[in-house]
Formats: C-alpha cells, sequence, structure tokens
C-alpha cells in the first residue's frame, strides 16, 4: 500500500535525459533574461563597476529568476523551454500549481547547486575549471537521486507535491491535397 496521491495514467513522465536537456535549454534562455535585468539594474542604481553594488545585484536577478519561474509555473506550468519540450509542471494530483507551490519549488530547486557552490567556497575555489567541473558533478549528482524515486522525480518535486510531466501537444489539423 502506498501513501501517494494516486497520479492519472495518462501523465507519463518524462526520461531524466530529457529533463536535463529542457534544464541546459531553460539555463541558454535565462541567459538573455538575466543579462537584460542586470543591465536595467545597473542604469537604476547607477552601476558603474561590477563589484560594487554586487550583493544587490544578485539579490535582485534572484528576485527576477523567481518571478521567471512562479509566473509561467502558476499561469501556464510551462516555461519557455519546457514548451519547446513539451514539459508541464503540475501537482502530484495532477492539478494546476498554485503560485506558493511554484515559489516553494523554485525555493527548493537551489539544491541543483548549493551543496557544489559550497563546496567551492569551502575550498576557496575561485577559477573557473574547478568550479565548472565542481557544479557540473553536483547537477549530476542531484539528477542521479531521481532514480531513487519511484516516479523518477527530482527531490525538490517530491518535497514540493509537484511533478514534471510530459505534454501533450494537440493534433495539427492536416490539409487536404487536391489529388
Amino acid at each position: 500500500m502506498t501513501d501517494r496521491p494516486s497520479v492519472p495514467q495518462a501523465l507519463t513522465t518524462p526520461g531524466i535525459t530529457r529533463r536535463l536537456a529542457c534544464f541546459v535549454y531553460e539555463g541558454v534562455l535565462l541567459f538573455g533574461v538575466l543579462m537584460g535585468a542586470g543591465l536595467v539594474y545597473s542604469i537604476a542604481t547607477n552601476q558603474r563597476h561590477a563589484l560594487v553594488g554586487a550583493l544587490g545585484m544578485q539579490i535582485f536577478l534572484f528576485a527576477v529568476l523567481a518571478v521567471y519561474f512562479v509566473w509561467f509555473w502558476s499561469r501556464q506550468g510551462q516555461t519557455l523551454a519546457m514548451r519547446t519540450w513539451h514539459m508541464r509542471l503540475v501537482t502530484v494530483a495532477g492539478q494546476a500549481v498554485s503560485p506558493v507551490r511554484a515559489l516553494c519549488r523554485y525555493l527548493l530547486a537551489w539544491m541543483w547547486f548549493l551543496p557544489a557552490l559550497a563546496g567551492l567556497h569551502l575550498n576557496h575555489l575561485t577559477t573557473a575549471a574547478p568550479a565548472f567541473a565542481t557544479i557540473g558533478a553536483g547537477v549530476l549528482a542531484y539528477a542521479g537521486l531521481a532514480w531513487l524515486h519511484p516516479d523518477r522525480q527530482f527531490l525538490h518535486d517530491a518535497v514540493c507535491g509537484t511533478r514534471l510531466v510530459t505534454a501533450q501537444t494537440p493534433a495539427r489539423p492536416t490539409a487536404a491535397h487536391p489529388a
């Protein structure tokens, strides 16, 4: 017997490789969002040097990311990358995600990076190669935890009561070709 709420059979979980590909694509899209937000912040605060006001910039960008994810997850269940990869975020019961649950998921999703970032900080590693290697290993280790979950969901989804499912795309009508 299981304590998990039943999930409609029509909801299938995308594979981990596909979810990681969507994760990388999301990063590419967010690069542009964060560059634009950073420009707005720099102009608004008259920031002339990257290290002056860096903490304020980080807090602002953290908030911009929160707005981006919470907005898309609670309105459509999909970010732009998730739409491209045909994935949707729903509750375990298959319902739409509330803004509070989306915010909880956003905050807990930082577990992708926090252990690796803490390791870099504690070991005083600041150069690019160790940083990329450590963060990459941390992301892969976190993704590997999904193999321990019965539905192959990530830890932050299991804690928040959400899950990623394959979004069914509506069939496109085919135009009749003259004979």
